[in-house]
C-alpha cells in the first residue's frame, strides 16, 4: 500500500490541513476536527494532534508538522480572481492590496503560481493567518 502525505500546519495554536478523504471510515474518525466553515481538520492540542497522527498513520498517511509556513504563502492581487487556489489552500487573508493564501503543499503552491498567484516572501505573523 503506497502511503500517502499530508502536511498539518501549525497556525498561531491551532494545527491544521486539508485532505480529501475517499475513505468514509476515515473521516468518520476524525470528523470531530473537521470545521466545516473553514473546509479543514484542526485541533489545538498536542493530545489532539498525537491521536490524529496516530490515526492517520495506522490509515496509510505520513504526517508532516509545518511551523514555518513561508514555503506555502502565495499572493494574489485581491480583486483578481482566485477561486481555483482557494480550493487548496488551508487559510487566506487579506493584506494590503493583496490577498495572501497558505496551500496544503508544494504541489497546489506551483499550480496557484501558473494560475497568477506570486510566491508570499515577506514575512507574516502566524497569528494574522487565523481569521
Amino acid at each position: 500500500m503506497r502511503r500517502r502525505k499530508v502536511n498539518i500546519f501549525k497556525i498561531g495554536k491551532l494545527y491544521c490541513f486539508k485532505q480529501y478523504f475517499n475513505d468514509k471510515e476515515i473521516f468518520k474518525e476524525l470528523s470531530e476536527y473537521y470545521n466545516k466553515g473553514n473546509y479543514r481538520f484542526e485541533c489545538g492540542t498536542a493530545g489532539e494532534l498525537n491521536k490524529i497522527i496516530k490515526y492517520m498513520g495506522e490509515a496509510g498517511f505520513d504526517a508532516t508538522i509545518i511551523e514555518n509556513l513561508s514555503d506555502y504563502l502565495v499572493k494574489i492581487d485581491r480583486f483578481k480572481k482566485y477561486a481555483a487556489i482557494l480550493k487548496n489552500s488551508i487559510e487566506q487573508t487579506e493584506l494590503g492590496s493583496n490577498r495572501i493564501f497558505l496551500m496544503k503543499d508544494r504541489l497546489s503552491v506551483e499550480q496557484a503560481i501558473e494560475q497568477g498567484a506570486e510566491k508570499y516572501t515577506d514575512e507574516i505573523d502566524s497569528e494574522r493567518l487565523i481569521l
